[in-house]
């Protein structure tokens, strides 16, 4: 019983990809990776992009469909990125590459500052990724015409400045390179 119980918890990972090709530590890394492939699938399908229900007939039409989904996912995990600087996400990702894979993951002192102080080092908020998709949601542009004015007479646009917050944002998405 006592044999067992120190093994309790511990995973055995098995797998048919030479030891030149991938180390040890990089199958535990793709194999802890698993969970974020997960909640990928879980985003499309559910509350992100809800790809479900697909009231499509054709499947070329149900192909496309799907095929929208993972390009609305691979955008959206592209501007998470982007922003982490931003978000209540652990910038350091440096050190994640080279810590060892088996024991528990921490989080860096910056990562840990974020969430206990909800404040980043400007002293304005942290946010979430819908947060701050919400927050960017008030950057509008109105097309304004005078109610007495004909049809052919002209509009003008106005638009919304962005705060200091939207602008980072907004500069942060300018360096995604694909």
């Amino acid at each position: 019983m006592a044999a067992e119980a120190a093994l309790d918890g511990i995973y055995v990972i098995r797998t048919a990809v030479p030891h030149e090709r991938m180390s040890s530590d990089d199958v535990v890394r793709n194999y802890k990776s698993l969970s974020q492939v997960e909640q990928a699938f879980r985003s499309i399908k559910t509350v992100d992009l809800e790809v479900r229900p697909i009231y499509h007939r054709l499947a070329d039409r149900v192909r496309a469909h799907l095929l929208l989904c993972m390009l609305a996912y691979y955008i959206k995990w592209h501007m998470m990125q982007a922003w982490r600087p931003l978000l209540f996400a652990d910038e350091e990702q440096a050190a994640k590459a080279q810590r060892d894979p088996v024991a528990p993951a921490t989080r860096s002192a910056s990562a840990l500052r974020k969430v206990s102080g909800r404040t980043l080092g400007d002293g304005t908020c942290v946010h979430s990724f819908d947060s701050l998709l919400h927050h960017l949601s008030t950057i509008v542009r109105n097309a304004c015409h005078h109610p007495g004015a004909s049809a052919h007479e002209a509009t003008f646009t106005l638009d919304t400045a962005p705060d200091h917050k939207q602008q980072k944002a907004l500069e942060l998405l300018k360096t995604i390179a694909v």
